[in-house]
């Protein structure tokens, strides 16, 4: 009887040691709990406000240079070519100018970007400040990001051996 205990025991023990080198892990759909948030609502609103605001004086400019074009086209035959050439210069000119503002706007770094950055940023901080604790109230060891591109949102530091790895290719150099 003393041995069947002693099993049960030292089995008991071995489950409780798996279990706490178990590792707990969350799933979080962050863009969805961002359209969750009123904030967030405003902020895109905004964003597509003064989206649309820029796209339509966009929209003027290549106006006024079809319109340019259409009289250039319509008075071609009765321009000298050096009249010609200043013409086609005043259009081409026109064009740069509307495409640069559109790269201003819109562009990599453009005002667009910039302002989704100062309306959009806070919000996600406090999303991911929400999630860092929730992660640390329950002891997660990693959440990951189910939306697409962000992948790992939050880890444990203790799980991250880059340092090891590096030490041990570092051994293996010498």
């Amino acid at each position: 009887m003393n041995k069947f205990k002693f099993l049960i025991a030292l089995s008991l023990m071995w489950v409780f040691q798996i279990q706490t080198y178990a590792q707990k892990f969350a799933l979080v759909d962050v863009n969805q709990v961002l359209e969750n948030l009123d904030d967030y609502k405003k902020a895109q609103t905004e964003l597509d406000r003064v989206a649309a605001e820029w796209k339509q004086e966009i929209a003027v400019e290549y106006d006024k240079i079809k319109a340019l074009y259409n009289k250039y086209q319509a008075e071609q035959v009765l321009l000298t070519e050096e009249q010609r050439k200043l013409k086609e210069e005043e259009i081409m000119n026109k064009e740069k100018e509307a495409r640069k503002i559109q790269k201003d706007k819109f562009g990599e770094d453009g005002e667009l970007f910039k302002k989704r950055q100062d309306l959009v940023r806070p919000i996600q901080d406090k999303v991911y400040a929400a999630i860092q604790d929730y992660a640390l109230a329950r002891t997660l060891d990693a959440i990951f990001d189910t939306s697409g591109s962000a992948g790992i949102i939050y880890y444990n530091k203790e799980l991250d051996k880059t340092e090891d790895i590096i030490k041990k290719l570092k051994g293996l150099a010498k």
